[in-house]
């Protein structure tokens, strides 16, 4: 999975499970600051790509890289992969 900041750069990360399920929520909620959103970028390939939710309401920085891939403006830091790396 694919780390997306605001400052274009990209990191690989893998979500693990150390204490349960809610293990992975707490590290996709650290990686993109707050709750978190999926949003579906294609079925075909199963990609999805986690955003915060309330990126645009706390006026979050515009992540361009992310907007391209997405096609919406998205603001804040994300994760990009499948969504079998998530689940």
């Amino acid at each position: 999975m694919q780390w997306i900041k605001t400052d274009g750069t990209i990191e690989e990360i893998t979500l693990v499970d150390r204490e349960g399920d809610n293990d992975r929520l707490k590290q996709m909620q650290d990686a993109v600051d707050g709750y978190i959103e999926l949003l579906y970028i294609s079925t075909k390939r199963n990609e999805v790509m986690v955003v915060n939710e309330e990126g645009a309401i706390r006026r979050l920085p515009v992540n361009r890289r992310a907007s391209k891939l997405a096609g919406q403006t998205i603001r804040g830091n994300v994760l990009f992969g499948k969504a079998t790396e998530i689940h």
